[in-house]
């Protein structure tokens, strides 16, 4: 199973296309960790990328092929990728 994972995660490249500012399609999705009407936050191959706005709403997801959309008032798009680089410097450090 960890293989099928790894194939399904190395197969997606990550993308936006955003149609206005009303709708959100995104690839190379692999979880959605927290959403609301307000925010929406989820984990893909470039980092966490919190989309943020009004009425946001999950239209379509599907974690298998790693695409997610959205529709909704999208005020601003946010990428953290702090997180992996801190967690892999630490390890280093302390071997």
């Amino acid at each position: 199973m960890a293989s099928e994972e790894k194939s399904r995660a190395g197969g997606m490249a990550h993308s936006l296309t955003m149609f206005g500012r009303e709708r959100l399609a995104v690839t190379g999705v692999t979880d959605v960790t927290t959403f609301d009407e307000n925010a929406i936050a989820m984990e893909t191959d470039e980092g966490t990328l919190t989309v943020r706005g009004e009425n946001l709403h999950v239209e379509r997801l599907s974690l298998d092929q790693g695409e997610l959309c959205l529709t909704g008032e999208v005020q601003s798009l946010e990428y953290d990728d702090t997180t992996g680089a801190r967690g892999g410097l630490f390890a280093r450090l302390f071997r």
